[in-house]
């Protein structure tokens, strides 16, 4: 049956109401409803959904029919002018969300609970550069709309073209509504991310915000992964490095052929394995706006060896969470990100062949739309009000300080969450997760209700936006899901609002937590602040007092005296202040309570002794983070002594601030680096230091400056301890954090002596008397005198690692 006559020759947007209203005249007079219709919109069925805007000089014919079911069946066919694809329009379906490569064509999904319209556009990568929309797609609500869900499927070749939508309906801020039919928006499910190929670059006419669009999948984009499966180590035995992709390898020093990316990284994967490292956690590499604080710097104009403008370098400021970081690829924009993607998995392949795994540090507490008035890029343009919190009269709520805050237990908002973690596990190969201010995913949602989360009626008044919940759903759907539960779960637990729960953290026993307090504390000890002997020794045990009451083990700590976010580990040495002025913002920026002692001197410049204590201090912090019973995690560049003049805060430089020094882990003065790895070695060979529980008195016992006499006196700067091993037989670790020298009395083992093996009074290579040492014998001869009476002496600010020995050995 024809109906030519009913049918314009060229559907468009604006004839399309008046072509349905005709169509259904057809289905009165013939007996079929637009809800019998519609029930055959599947994926695949010829059903009509929409047709293409913006096409010029082509050919479109309608053609209907009677299926053998009865149902109508309507497809359009567009004929393309020379040099454009043909694509054929149908209904969809409402999942997976995203675009998804399937039957010829993709099918595309998004959720939007409060848009009137949504209109897919589709580019070429030449139009999305000249800001010129290739293709539009509008979708109707009768078909293209099952719920929230907003579906199309489009057959045709998608190779090399790219999508966003525009969503329309109402713009009312105070109500949460901040629709904009004028702007294209990013898919939050999209898996690349496609605006500008080279890092740090400007877009077109200095645009630091260009056009985005996602890639569009192809079916044939299969990554070899040459048969890697997870390394699935037991979290006891991770020592965790925290690694920025691309400060790792930008500098010169480097020297490798892609600097400053994925593959620059897995050059360079050795030297982690050399250090001891089993885990890296990157810090953020999904994908941000790094032009997003671009501005002049006067600081750094003055300033001959660093670039004058501020970058966003961190990457805490996140624009789509599928997305890899395009420009952390030596590709960028190459094959629509596609290629980028693999550079990705790359990493992740060399690493696991290494023996390292792979651990991504997520921001879903806020995104780089900022409060009310920031950029329209994604969530906001779709649905505000879902994905964001919200106050009565539509400003955004700010735990996260970043202007806004993630609605990460609104039911929408948990379930894409989950979905992306599920994506990087399963398509990307990662083994776990650090999460940005965790505490704020455990905050209720806004518009929160008892029925919307739980889908039943509770007694009791509703929940308060961002009150804290003992049970919140997302952290609940992800300790129970069965892929996210199985992988690395690490909560940075506290926000911006005052939310701290470090060992309060809601854990069903799989989260981990960054042990803020454990880094506190141990720069107390070991600086030499009376009154933390106890609260160090808890450290040493794993922090029992933060876990063994919720029924954690040790490993649910994450220990570090140093990360991204601070001093380095030799400036925490050497800086009593922090010196921000580079950032920009007048020091005002960064941590004023950095718990550090510059060892007597001010700065770099310094004289000899001080230098000799730094070293011994900068010894004394790495080694109590090898002997402590949890997760030690190490800050990049900390291994060689890296510095960053002081400056706690170097989110915004693009520069030898944040790279990693090559040249300067190979300098012969570089010592430290050699301790650094013999002392992870020493951990991994022990088997006591890695243990399933807190350690009890039947394994470990406690000194002080005579055996089995602790002193846990508010003025005691000494604590000691033996550790009975399986494998290294008995191991007697001390730390001396007094101004004064001190000669300890060591436990009497009968037919046994007490050996040294680490002294960090000692100059190098003495300081770690590994095997290899060519004078070695000679070096423990030295201390005879003293190990003959069981005795040893020790520096002031140093500690001291003994092992048991057979006394005819």
């Amino acid at each position: 049956m024809e109906l030519a006559k009913d049918v314009p020759s060229l559907v468009s947007p604006s004839s399309f109401g008046r072509w349905r209203s005709k169509l259904g005249v057809f289905h009165k007079h013939s007996r079929v409803s637009a809800k019998r219709e519609r029930s055959r919109d599947r994926v695949g069925s010829s059903v009509v959904v929409m047709t293409m805007s913006g096409i010029r000089n082509r050919k479109e014919s309608l053609v209907i029919h009677a299926s053998s079911t009865g149902a109508a069946e309507v497809e359009t066919a567009v004929a393309e002018r020379p040099g454009l694809a043909v694509f054929k329009v149908l209904a969809g379906t409402p999942a997976p969300l995203g675009a998804t490569a399937c039957n010829g064509g993709v099918n595309f999904a998004i959720c939007s609970s409060s848009a009137s319209a949504v209109t897919l556009c589709l580019f070429t990568l030449s139009d999305l550069k000249a800001n010129r929309v290739t293709e539009q797609i509008s979708l109707d609500p009768l078909f293209n709309k099952t719920g929230d869900m907003w579906h199309v499927f489009v057959q045709g070749e998608f190779r090399d073209m790219l999508y966003g939508y525009k969503f329309d309906g109402k713009f009312s801020p105070e109500e949460g509504h901040s629709f904009d039919y004028s702007r294209i928006l990013l898919d939050p499910y999209a898996k690349a991310v496609i605006s500008r190929g080279d890092y740090g670059v400007l877009g077109p006419g200095g645009d630091c915000w260009p056009q985005m669009a996602g890639m569009i999948p192809i079916s044939d984009d299969e990554f070899d992964w040459e048969g890697d499966l997870p390394l699935n180590y037991a979290q006891k035995d991770l020592i965790i490095y925290e690694m920025h992709v691309r400060g790792f390898t930008r500098h010169d020093s480097s020297r490798t052929d892609s600097p400053g990316t994925y593959l620059g990284a897995a050059n360079k994967l050795d030297h982690l394995k050399e250090l001891g490292v089993n885990c890296i956690e990157l810090m953020p590499c999904q994908e941000f706006n790094e032009l997003e604080y671009f501005s002049y710097n006067s600081i750094l104009g003055e300033n001959n060896f660093l670039p004058h403008f501020r970058l966003n370098f961190w990457g805490y400021s996140t624009v789509n969470y599928f997305s890899p970081m395009i420009r952390y690829s030596s590709a960028g924009m190459n094959n629509c990100g596609l290629d980028a993607i693999n550079e990705f998995k790359t990493l992740v392949r060399e690493a696991h062949k290494k023996g390292i795994e792979v651990l991504l540090d997520v921001v879903f507490n806020h995104t780089a739309e900022g409060n009310e008035n920031g950029p329209i890029l994604s969530f906001r343009g779709i649905d505000n009000s879902t994905y964001y919190m919200l106050a009565p009269k539509g400003e955004s709520y700010n735990y996260s300080g970043c202007g806004n805050t993630f609605n990460c237990n609104h039911p929408t908002v948990r379930q894409f969450i989950v979905d992306c973690l599920r994506y990087w596990v399963t398509e990307m190969h990662v083994d776990g997760f650090r999460f940005d201010l965790a505490s704020i995913m455990t905050r209720s949602s806004s518009l929160w209700d008892p029925v919307n989360v739980y889908g039943n009626p509770i007694e009791g008044d509703p929940f308060t936006t961002g009150t804290p919940l003992g049970s919140p759903p997302l952290i609940d759907m992800m300790s129970n899901d069965p892929i996210l539960s199985k992988v690395k779960l690490i909560a940075e637990a506290w926000d911006a609002g005052g939310l701290y729960q470090v060992g309060d953290f809601p854990h069903w026993s799989i989260w981990s937590e960054w042990n803020g307090q454990y880094r506190d504390t141990v720069r107390q000890f070991i600086k030499g602040t009376d009154g933390f002997s106890g609260a160090f020794a808890q450290c040493l045990c794993g922090s029992p007092n933060l876990y063994q009451g919720g029924g954690r083990k040790p490993w649910h700590s994450i220990n570090f005296v140093c990360a991204h976010d601070g001093f380095t580990l030799a400036d925490l040495v050497t800086y009593n202040n922090k010196y921000n002025l580079s950032n920009g913002e007048d020091n005002r920026d960064g941590e004023n309570h950095n718990l550090s002692w510059n060892c007597g001197e001010e700065g770099e410049f310094a004289s000899i002794t001080v230098r000799r204590l730094r070293k011994r201090q900068t010894r004394n912090f790495f080694l109590c983070l090898m002997v402590s019973q949890g997760v030690p995690m190490i800050y990049m560049g900390d291994e060689y002594g890296h510095t960053k003049g002081g400056n706690n805060n170097t989110y915004c430089h693009d520069n030898y601030l944040n790279y990693f020094r090559w040249d300067r882990k190979e300098e012969s003065s570089s010592d430290f680096y050699r301790f650094c790895r013999l002392m992870t070695k020493f951990r991994q060979e022990c088997e006591s230091l890695g243990l399933d529980d807190f350690p009890t008195a039947e394994r470990l016992q406690w000194h002080g400056h005579q055996p089995g006499m602790p002193d846990w006196s508010k003025t005691s700067r000494f604590v000691a301890f033996s550790m009975m091993d399986a494998v290294k037989g008995e191991i007697y670790v001390a730390f001396n954090t007094s101004h004064l020298p001190v000669t300890i009395m060591l436990p009497d083992r009968p037919g046994y002596r007490w050996e040294p093996l680490v002294d960090t009074g000692k100059p190098t290579p003495y300081d770690f008397l590994s095997d290899d040492l060519p004078d070695r014998a000679i070096a423990v001869k030295q201390y005879a005198h003293f190990l003959n009476s069981n005795l040893y002496p020790m520096l002031s600010y140093s500690s001291i690692i003994l092992m048991l020995h057979p006394a005819d050995a």
